[in-house]
Formats: structure tokens, sequence, C-alpha cells
């Protein structure tokens, strides 16, 4: 494709979809640049949205922008563009996460483009589940859209699972003890109370879901130190059905691939008629992220657990307009 055909309103319409991506808290930590001269779309990371207490390391950070990038390459292979990604293309800028050209070979990741329809219609369920089972067919087409990223997908065993739960509701009592976790995720909410953030960004409480009457989900209540009126209770599903995403390193490139399998995996899943939700609590706490790894798998490092099953799909929450996280700039 030749550079000229990136005009200011397709690449607006890209990162619009890009930009329904998943991120710790929704704060939205990206940054796109069109370097006009070269047709070249960069992704950069906002530090100014990083979380210093609950994601010191920026890994969190990553995820979410790699999650953008595979709705950027999504977006793109549903115009019949061939995105090629460079990732940390600048060694001297941890912040310049990746590059994309639109100049690659006629069959780039066509399959890309099947997911389009996905994008605006995944969105973080923390409503029950039910009971229903996950057949193994889908399963493995999820496997397989981590594997494509070049990731892992885990679904553990019975007694994993019960592991993975022990430390989620481990988490919750380590957070509540911490009172820079507490007000760092509070920052993120928005109940219309006076003096919040912005309505673009963060966790609305229409998105919180029901309180829950017991501790079998993982889903995290954001309404704690709140407690927004009128919000119902209701039972989560017993066994919840979970899966562990996680690679063989540890690098800032693992969790950009991390990211875009995240996407790739929750997008494949709305496809299958499937609600998801992201569960980060454990792997916030350096004492806890490593236990959750199974020992059996081929995974050594876990970054993110998602909750799957049948249920509500969640409402959309809302995104910031693409005129705050796209420039254009016509250096090469």
């Amino acid at each position: 494709m030749s550079t000229t055909a990136l005009t200011p309103s397709l690449v607006t319409s890209l990162v619009e979809d890009a930009v329904t991506a998943p991120s710790m808290h929704n704060a939205q930590p990206w940054k796109f640049v069109l370097r006009t001269g070269t047709g070249t779309i960069e992704l950069h990371g906002d530090p100014l949205r990083a979380m210093p207490h609950q994601d010191p390391d920026h890994r969190a950070l990553h995820l979410g922008c790699g999650a953008a990038l595979l709705g950027l390459r999504v977006a793109a292979a549903h115009r019949a563009l061939r995105p090629v990604v460079r990732l940390l293309p600048s060694p001297d800028d941890p912040w310049h996460l990746a590059d994309i050209r639109f100049d690659g070979p006629d069959d780039t990741d066509s399959d890309l483009a099947l997911l389009h329809g996905a994008l605006s219609q995944r969105h973080t369920s923390r409503f029950p589940f039910t009971e229903e089972r996950i057949p193994a067919e889908v399963v493995d087409g999820l496997h397989a859209a981590a594997l494509l990223e070049g990731c892992r997908l885990v679904v553990p065993g019975e007694w994993h699972t019960d592991t993975v739960m022990d430390l989620i509701h481990a988490s919750e009592l380590f957070e509540a003890a911490d009172e820079a976790v507490r007000a760092e995720m509070a920052a993120w909410i928005r109940t219309g109370a006076a003096g919040e953030g912005p309505a673009t960004e963060g966790i609305p409480a229409y998105a919180f879901g029901p309180r829950q009457y017991d501790v079998t989900s993982p889903v995290r209540d954001f309404d704690s130190p709140r407690q927004v009126p009128g919000r119902t209770s209701a039972r989560f599903e017993k066994r919840p059905q979970i899966a562990l995403l996680g690679t063989a390193e540890d690098s800032p490139e693992d969790w950009l691939r991390a990211g875009q399998a995240m996407q790739r995996v929750l997008l494949r899943a709305t496809l299958d008629g499937l609600a998801t939700s992201l569960m980060s609590q454990p792997l916030e706490w350096p004492e806890l992220r490593s236990d959750a790894r199974d020992p059996g798998s081929t995974i050594s490092f876990v970054h993110m657990v998602i909750r799957l099953g049948y249920g509500p799909q969640g409402r959309a929450t809302p995104r910031r307009p693409v005129s705050e996280v796209l420039a254009f700039d016509p250096r090469a």
C-alpha cells in the first residue's frame, strides 16, 4: 500500500477501532502518531497514565497497549491493509512500543479481519455467568488464538483453579490493607460524585456488576469503598471457568505480545458467544504472582487470568476521543 493512502480519516478510523481495547482500570495508556512522511503509525505508552503502586514495572500498561495494537491490526486487515509490526523499535525510548507499517505480503494474517465485528461487541462482564461448561472445541480455538501471537493459554485443572482463586482472595486482603493501592484504584472509579476524573476514562458505576453473596467469583469489586446506592446483589457461578495467559519470558516485548494475545483471545471468545472478564489482582503482587503458574504447564510467567463463560456481555465503557490519543507528524 502507498503511504498516500493513509489519509487522516482512515487513520482516525483505525485508531477508533484500536482503542476499544481493554486496559487496567480503563486508563487507556496509549498514544498513536502517524508519521505522514513514511506511512508509519507509532504506538507509544503514556507514562502519565501509569499506576506506580499496582503496576510499578508497567507490565499491565504494556498489556493494554498490546491489546490496542492487536485492535489496530484487526482494523487494518478488515480494510484490506497489510499490517507489519516492529516491537520496541527505539532502544533509547522505552515508551516507543511499536511501529506499524502497511506494506506486508499479501498473506499477512488475513484471518485477523474475521475478528473485526467483535471489536465493538467485546466488553468486560462483571456479572454472574451460568454453570454451563465451555465446549472443548471452543477452548481449542482460544488456545490457537494465543499461539498465533506467540503466547500460551492454559486452562487449569480443578486443583490449580482452586489455587488461583485462593490467590485472588488473598490479593483482595493485600489490597484492603494497602492505602496507596486503594487510593490509586479509587482515582479511576467514576460514580458521578464531585471531584472525580473525566467521564471518558475509568470504570463507571454501571460496569461494576452486582455485589456478590459469596466469594466464589474472581470478579474485582470496585465499589467496596463507595457503596453505590441501589446496587443489587447476586450469586456468581460456583465453579468459575478461568484461563491463564502467559509466556516463557518476562520482558517488555513479552508483555506486548501477551497484550496482543489477550485481545485476540477475547475477540475470538466474543465471536464464540462467550462473556469475559480480566482478573489481574494476584498478578499485581510479586509474592502472589509466581504461585499463579501451574508448575506442570509450559507457561513460566502468567500475565492475565481470564474468566470465561456464558452470561451478560456487559456494557461498553467510555473511551477518550481519538483527538486526544492520535497525532499527525510529517517527519520521517
